[in-house]
């Protein structure tokens, strides 16, 4: 994808570094960005190089949400397009829990709306110290979307999902991090060097292994106990069965690295979540 693309995609080693590129705009959502991303994410999640991905904004923002030059119909979804296109649709169609690799927000900046309900869905977040986060749907006359009704109260608790959702505040990353919103805060120019350092902590791990696990946690997020504990049960005997379980165990006994074989996007049969 072209570097001059409302979404751009690098590659260090085995990680992937997913950027929104209107740093002039703030990054500031649109339909092309939408798309840029579910394509660069079904990209790099069907690629055997990559293991890890980062999504994280050009510029000094992450995203400063809707862009709004649409004026005061800027949401009705019929307004430009017929409503059944989906090519350019302003919500995105591939998210990043579908991605088999694990992905993480480099929250590097202001990150509001649809810039703060995005990373729910991404597996581990951190953020920038310049970092502000708000879900401010409600001020503007709009409703919080992409399932954050259902994943912020998992992720900082129903009390402060509430307040965050109903009231539209604008916290600081350090606010965030209190909140279990994120996971690290660090300094500006060190965020990306330290996502790139957390990607490579996991890309140290059997990759089908990590995918297993990432679905297994996604899926877990409407399963009770007993029904995840079924689940899980032929998923761990279909992974001890495969030969980077064997690679892992031997590996670990003749105390040196690891040598993966096994790729997720081929390997990982999706009838096992079923």
């Amino acid at each position: 994808m072209s570097q001059d693309s409302e979404v751009t995609v690098d590659y260090i080693d085995q990680i992937a570094v997913v950027r929104l590129n209107r740093p002039e705009h703030l990054n500031a959502w649109n339909n092309k960005i939408s798309s840029g991303l579910d394509a660069s994410l079904r990209q790099v999640s069907d690629n055997s190089n990559v293991r890890a991905v980062i999504v994280t904004g050009n510029g000094r923002a992450f995203c400063a949400g809707a862009d709004l030059s649409g004026g005061g119909d800027t949401f009705n979804s019929s307004r430009d397009r017929d409503q059944h296109d989906t090519s350019e649709a302003r919500t995105p169609q591939f998210l990043p829990h579908q991605v088999t690799k694990p992905v993480i927000a480099a929250i590097n900046g202001p990150a509001v709306g649809v810039g703060a309900t995005y990373p729910l869905m991404c597996d581990i977040r951190i953020a920038s110290e310049s970092a502000r986060i708000g879900f401010v749907f409600n001020r503007i006359g709009m409703l919080p979307e992409l399932g954050s009704h259902s994943l912020l109260p998992r992720i900082v608790g129903f009390s402060n999902a509430a307040q965050l959702l109903m009231g539209g505040e604008i916290i600081d990353a350090q606010t965030a991090l209190s909140m279990g919103l994120v996971s690290a805060v660090h300094p500006d120019d060190q965020l990306l060097d330290q996502a790139i350092e957390l990607a490579s902590q996991l890309c140290a791990a059997a990759p089908v292994s990590v995918a297993a696990t990432k679905q297994l946690l996604w899926k877990g997020l409407s399963l009770s106990w007993e029904e995840m504990h079924r689940m899980e049960t032929p998923v761990f005997d279909w992974v001890a069965q495969q030969p980077d379980s064997v690679e892992g165990v031997t590996a670990f006994l003749e105390k040196r690295p690891p040598n993966w074989a096994m790729d997720p996007s081929e390997d990982l049969p999706k009838e096992l979540f079923d």
